[in-house]
């Protein structure tokens, strides 16, 4: 049996928020005492940040906006190596990157040996390469930076080629019907 005097005992435990900044985006009042109470490790730096995505997925060049890194994010980050290339990461981006060169009609269909066109489905993939570069920036290899920004402005290309041809061919169809 269990003893009472333990069911009566509450437990109970304590949160600390240590987020540097509040939902408004603004350093949080906590996070600056923090930083005040301990001794000054190393100068605040000034980032500034890479050009930001456009609405339609092309990247448009923005005004770089800065910012003071706590010193202890700054020594963190010194302290970190120099990410290697992943043969993980290759194999993720070249089998979406497949995917969606078989949906823009690069490979034919196994089954019917006839070229495939899924715009949609094609778009959902590159946006997807898109999502991922966008989550990993910063933190890939620069091989595996270079890798996913090649795959991505190639099938971009091949998507927007592929979709102007169609809307040719959807004049063409349509103005050949009386």
């Amino acid at each position: 049996m269990a003893d009472p005097k333990q069911e009566k005992r509450e437990e109970t435990f304590r949160v600390i928020d240590r987020r540097l900044f509040n939902a408004e985006g603004e350093i949080r009042d906590e996070a600056l005492r923090e930083e005040k109470d301990k001794p000054a490790a190393a100068p605040a730096v000034i980032l500034a940040t890479p050009s930001t995505p456009a609405p339609g997925g092309s990247i448009a060049a923005g005004p770089a906006t800065s910012t003071t890194a706590p010193p202890a994010f700054e020594a963190a980050r010194e302290a970190a190596p120099a990410a290697a290339p992943s043969r993980g990461f290759e194999m993720l981006v070249n089998f979406v990157a497949q995917n969606a060169a078989m949906l823009l009609g690069a490979y034919p269909d196994p089954r019917t040996g006839q070229a495939m066109l899924d715009m949609e489905g094609a778009r959902e993939l590159i946006d997807m390469l898109d999502a991922l570069r966008e989550a990993t920036r910063g933190n890939l290899a620069p091989d595996d930076e270079r890798l996913l920004l090649d795959v991505l402005s190639s099938l971009k290309l091949s998507f927007m080629e592929m979709t102007k041809a169609a809307a040719k061919a959807m004049q063409e169809k349509a103005k050949a019907r009386p």
